[in-house]
């Protein structure tokens, strides 16, 4: 908390105009907001700041963000994380949870739908789950986003992994299932 009471928030997305865009709108709706584009950043603001919320996309420059949980929690001991992503996936809202996340979204995700998340108790990763039977394509995507966050987002060796090339795998991943 700032010495106002304001709580604290960190926006950590690689993309500027994006980042930017969640910094200002945050601001206005009761929090003291800061707005991080990579690892470094990020882990300096939290430090520095010892923020209470943390919005963190799911790629952070190539690489995935959830690998940035843990030391943004020991920079920002009982910080909130909420992460955000474009590619959401039942694996990768389990790994978020297990790693000490909060809760995880969706882009596009509104203003007052991060807010509810940020300030919701007790995320349940089987909340993320679909009702309906996955189809194939669904399936599949589960499948490599399992396999990929077991070997922390290198795209070589979870197209080994999978026994697929590497061009293809990328292709796949560049187009996820409807509803993904």
């Amino acid at each position: 908390m700032t010495p106002d009471n304001t709580p604290c928030l960190l926006v950590v997305d690689d993309d500027p105009a994006f980042n930017r865009v969640l910094v200002r709108a945050l601001g206005p709706r009761g929090f003291d907001t800061y707005g991080a584009t990579d690892s470094e950043g990020a882990l300096e603001l939290a430090r520095d700041h010892e923020p209470e919320f943390i919005v963190l996309d799911l790629n952070i420059g190539g690489e995935s963000g959830l690998k940035l949980i843990r030391p943004l929690l020991e920079a920002s001991p009982g910080a909130r994380i909420l992460v955000l992503t474009g590619y959401a996936s039942i694996a990768t809202a389990v790994d978020a949870v297990k790693l000490g996340a909060v809760q995880y979204l969706a882009k596009p995700a509104d203003i007052d739908s991060i807010i509810r998340a940020l300030r919701a108790e007790g995320v349940r990763p089987e909340d993320h789950a679909p009702g309906a039977p996955l189809s194939v394509d669904r399936l599949e995507w589960e499948h490599i986003q399992r396999v990929l966050a077991e070997h922390h987002g290198n795209i070589s060796a979870t197209a080994r992994a999978l026994q697929m090339h590497r061009r293809t795998l990328q292709r796949k991943l560049a187009r996820p299932p409807a509803g993904a």
